[in-house]
């Protein structure tokens, strides 16, 4: 009785603790971090879009580069990886406890918040070790990983089966996203009834076209994860960068690519928005 007692407080304490002012704090400082990449990949592919690149990588790699070279560079990235590690912590505590709402208990929205404590992690991890000095360990290419991982995945049995079902995955994610953005659902997870009209119109514009675009990104790169898979060509996978660049050679030129970039700011704008009106 008295084990069971005490699991029970143990059990209490820590769902207080996830719901805790520092948590939320957490929470809302990964916003901001997320913004700023976001912000920073679309000013990079407006660069490409108007230029040929000139070496320049439009990904997180990127970003966390493009920081390094300013001012205060290696303390701004410290700051940035540990808002992410914050953002990772939150949605832990979301995959143990569920997230806010009446339905944040689902087994499977505890399960994307699962997935995302992850990837936010590894974001975490990279931004950390370049901060730290491994040059090499966030500013990697993700075109370069992505055909490395797709290479030897197709070496396995049943290899082009999994790079198939991994890029559909990814294309499927990346339509759901879409999908969501367009159709608002992430209103409710935001405070609109405190924002002013001006600025609810303006928060419910960056979601749609934010979160559209970023949608479209994930789809497309997944496209090509299911071309390489097809094809049994490694080269055909294409990380973020190169899946951006890959929107000039449409018949809209580079003005696809502007579209496209101007939509992943918006996105980042509209992680801002989410670090002061989300409900944590």
């Amino acid at each position: 009785m008295a084990t069971g007692s005490a699991t029970a407080r143990g059990r209490r304490q820590a769902r207080r603790a996830a719901n805790s002012t520092a948590v939320e704090g957490a929470a809302r400082a990964g916003f901001v971090a997320r913004g700023v990449i976001y912000l920073l990949i679309g000013m990079l592919s407006l660069r490409i879009a108007f230029s040929d690149g000139g070496g320049e990588q439009a990904d997180r790699g990127g970003a966390i580069a493009e920081i390094a070279e300013k001012p205060l560079g290696t303390v701004l990235l410290w700051l940035l990886g540990i808002a992410l590690v914050g953002m990772a912590l939150w949605r832990l505590t979301e995959a143990a406890f569920g997230q806010a709402g009446p339905d944040g208990t689902k087994a499977s929205k505890r399960a994307m918040a699962a997935g995302r404590c992850v990837f936010y992690g590894f974001v975490a991890y990279s931004v950390l070790s370049y901060a730290a000095g491994q040059k090499g360990s966030g500013s990697g290419s993700s075109d370069q990983d992505s055909r490395d991982i797709t290479a030897k995945a197709l070496d396995w049995p049943g290899g082009q089966w999994i790079v198939g079902i991994a890029g559909a995955g990814v294309a499927g994610a990346g339509l759901w996203i879409a999908g969501r953005a367009l159709m608002r659902k992430f209103e409710k997870h935001l405070k609109m009834s405190s924002m002013s009209a001006t600025v609810r119109k303006a928060v419910t514009f960056l979601g749609m076209f934010g979160g559209a675009c970023r949608g479209v990104v994930f789809a497309v790169a997944g496209a090509f994860a299911i071309a390489a898979a097809l094809k049994h060509k490694p080269g055909k996978a294409k990380g973020m960068d190169d899946t951006l660049r890959s929107f000039t050679d449409t018949p809209a030129g580079p003005w696809l690519l502007v579209l496209i970039a101007v939509g992943l700011t918006a996105f980042g704008l509209f992680s801002w928005a989410n670090a002061r009106w989300r409900k944590v």
